[in-house]
């Protein structure tokens, strides 16, 4: 058989063609991240917060002589973490007043659509409990006078004369306590669930006897004497208008 017509065998391929056509991924070197810095001198520039985690280096100064612009840097980094902490923490309390203050305008939505004082006074100490994330809210009246008759309501309960100005003093409207037994007086057969309250003077009127709304929950500091309390005075001011206007009693002076 001719030469030319004899079948051609396919070249032996080396051992180093076989391998996998990609190669397992290695570990990059300092001097390999050194060049590519040099070959792209505005890299740090574009990412800038890399020097968030980078440590500077320190200069040399001489014995005894201390590298300030390292120091700085390192205060500045301390200064810029603070003020992330700060700002995380501001939107954080921004979102909760906001959830807040949906709930309470939830409350006064539900309070306004009572069609009668008892279904009133039954959203009270009621619904509001769930519609502002508590475990209970109660309305305490003080007595009349000694001797005069008590209709027992749920949710609400008679006090003894004098007793608000105990808890909240003569001139007081509201008190915030962050960790605290729940008081039977008030609270009732939930007091054992209660941990932190928020008790709020309601001046209904002149010929009505005090009242204080109670919010109770189980969360040890869900109130506290830091907290803002724009909202909590804005509810009671509603109950006080709309007590008013059930009981046919003149507008407060």
């Amino acid at each position: 058989m001719p030469e030319s017509e004899m079948p051609k065998k396919d070249p032996v391929q080396p051992a180093s063609a076989l391998k996998p056509a990609v190669a397992l991924a290695q570990p990059v070197s300092a001097d390999q991240v050194a060049a590519y810095l040099r070959r792209h001198p505005d890299f740090l520039a574009e990412n800038n917060e890399l020097l968030d985690v980078l440590t500077p280096p320190a200069r040399e100064r001489g014995e005894g002589v201390l590298d300030l612009q390292r120091f700085m840097v390192e205060r500045l980094r301390r200064e810029l973490a603070e003020v992330t902490e700060l700002r995380n923490d501001l939107v954080a309390t921004g979102r909760s007043n906001l959830a807040i203050q949906r709930r309470v305008h939830e409350a006064i939505l539900a309070l306004l659509r009572a069609g009668s004082f008892e279904e009133f006074v039954e959203t009270i100490t009621t619904d509001l409990a769930v519609i502002l994330d508590l475990d209970v809210v109660t309305i305490g009246v003080e007595r009349a006078a000694d001797g005069a008759a008590w209709k027992p309501v749920s949710g609400v309960y008679c006090l003894k004369s004098g007793s608000i100005d105990n808890l909240l003093g003569r001139a007081g409207t509201l008190l915030l306590r962050d960790d605290v037994a729940g008081d039977p007086a008030i609270f009732d057969g939930a007091a054992g669930l209660v941990r932190s309250d928020a008790l709020i003077r309601l001046a209904i009127g002149e010929s009505a006897p005090p009242a204080l709304l109670a919010l109770g929950s189980r969360q040890t500091g869900a109130f506290h004497a830091g907290q803002g309390t724009e909202l909590l005075s804005f509810l009671s001011h509603v109950l006080e208008i709309t007590f008013r206007a059930w009981l046919y009693l003149p507008k407060a002076s």
